[in-house]
Order: structure tokens, then C-alpha cells, then sequence
């Protein structure tokens, strides 16, 4: 299992402008292998240029969005944020949408170990200030591996007062017949 920042705010497709968008051409420099070589300056149109911004911002929550997780799954994460990309009209490549992979398996044979990594899983997949309908799934099966793994705990501890207290109650058998002899 993965945490994923789906794109839950999707970047709408290029949109035409409400004008035909010629008359406010503003002169942008694009980068080499774009529409344009690197030196020349192409006009950019109004309706262009809010879609960069738009893209630069998408671009920037994204990767903060990543990072959060990043951070919050140190230890547990099995790669780096990887990222999905739109083309700008500036020839830019923008982050559109991320993940983040993490293990998620728990630790066999040890429910202590599990619930703390369940509680770091939780951690990690609500890091972010907007976590995606993907991170709350995410967060919502760790909470379930760590409500498994107390109950685990429990029964352990269940199963070791009933040890400690059958040991009690035969050392006090034992006691009892070798006081019948002494």
C-alpha cells in the first residue's frame, strides 16, 4: 500500500480565453526544445500565463504535500515522492500529482513493533495540511493494524497473568506438601 497524493484538485485543461487572447500577448522566454529555441522570446498569451501561474502553484503543493510525507515516514518510506506532469505552454514540466510508497506490512510476530509503526503510518499519511481521500484510506488502515495489534497485547497480557497465577497456585501446592513433611 502507498501513500498518494491523488490529484484531488485537478488542473483543468488549457482553457481558451474569454477574448482570443492576441491583443494582451505578453513576451515570455521559453526553454530550449520548447515551441521556440532557447534564446528567442515567443508571446505568451493572457489566458497562458494564468495557466503557468496556476501549474507553478499546483506544482508547489504538490511537492510540499510529498515532502510532508516524506518527513513523517522516515524510517518506513520504500522510495521518494515520484511525481505526474503536466506541460506548461512555457514548455515546463509542473508536478500535478505525487506518492510517496511506505511499508506498511506489519511486524510479524510482534505487536508492540506494530503498533508503533501503525501510529507512524497514521502520522505519515495525515502529514501533509491537506491529505488527499487516498492518505485518509491510508491513515484509516493503519489505525485498524494498530487497533489489531492492542488486542494482540491484550491477549498476551491475558495469557500471562493466567500463566503467572497457575504458577502461583502451584508453588503454593508445593508448599503446602513439603510443610507436610517438614
Amino acid at each position: 500500500m502507498q501513500i498518494a497524493a491523488i490529484s484531488h484538485n485537478p488542473m483543468p485543461p488549457r482553457q481558451a480565453a474569454a477574448d482570443d487572447g492576441v491583443a494582451s500577448a505578453v513576451p515570455v522566454r521559453r526553454e530550449a526544445g520548447s515551441r521556440g529555441t532557447g534564446d528567442r522570446v515567443d508571446p505568451v498569451t493572457t489566458a497562458e500565463l494564468r495557466e503557468i501561474d496556476q501549474l507553478q502553484a499546483r506544482d508547489r503543493q504538490v511537492r510540499a504535500h510529498e515532502q510532508a510525507h516524506l518527513a513523517a515516514a522516515a524510517g518506513i518510506a520504500t522510495s521518494g515522492a515520484s511525481f505526474s506532469y503536466r506541460l506548461g505552454p512555457d514548455g515546463k514540466r509542473y508536478a500535478t500529482a505525487g506518492e510517496v510508497g511506505i511499508d506498511t506490512a506489519p511486524v510479524a510476530g510482534d505487536p508492540q513493533a506494530t503498533l508503533l509503526k501503525a501510529e507512524q503510518i497514521r502520522r505519515a499519511a495525515l502529514a501533509p495540511a491537506d491529505p488527499s481521500a487516498q492518505d485518509q484510506q491510508v491513515a484509516a488502515a493503519a489505525a485498524q493494524m494498530a487497533m489489531r495489534a492492542r488486542a494482540e497485547l491484550q491477549q498476551q497480557a491475558a495469557q500471562a497473568y493466567r500463566s503467572n497465577a497457575s504458577e502461583e497456585q502451584s508453588d503454593r501446592r508445593h508448599t503446602a506438601v513439603f510443610n507436610q513433611f517438614a
